[in-house]
């Protein structure tokens, strides 16, 4: 085999699929989600000096993070352990929002 018929194998059996920007792309999303949590916390901890209150839609958005990643990686590995991370973070994402919402409306003050 000479090397264009290797790498049209290759390229059969990966269905067109680059695997070293899949895994860039993997890797930079798992740091860029880490980027976001270190951002929201800071803007947490300022908001809470500053102003005395969190804003709780940054938080809401991190959960719902959390939430998404443990969801597709349960519905792609069906894995039963990773209901429960899920779960939880699915509860959070819903009680972030809700304060969010309260939030908004005023109902909750500032």
């Amino acid at each position: 085999m000479n090397k264009e018929e290797i790498l049209a194998q290759a390229q059969h059996q990966g269905k067109g699929k680059d695997v070293a920007d899949l895994d860039a792309q993997r890797k930079g999303a798992y740091l860029a989600y880490f980027v976001g949590l270190f951002i929201i916390i800071i803007w947490d901890i300022v908001e809470g000096l500053r102003f005395h209150y969190i804003n709780y839609g940054g938080n809401m958005a991190l959960f719902a993070m959390a939430f998404t990643a443990f969801l597709v990686k349960f519905v792609l590995l069906r894995k039963k352990h990773e209901i429960i991370p899920m779960t939880i973070y699915g509860v959070c994402t819903i009680v972030f929002l809700v304060l969010w919402i309260l939030q908004l409306t005023g109902v909750m003050p500032r």
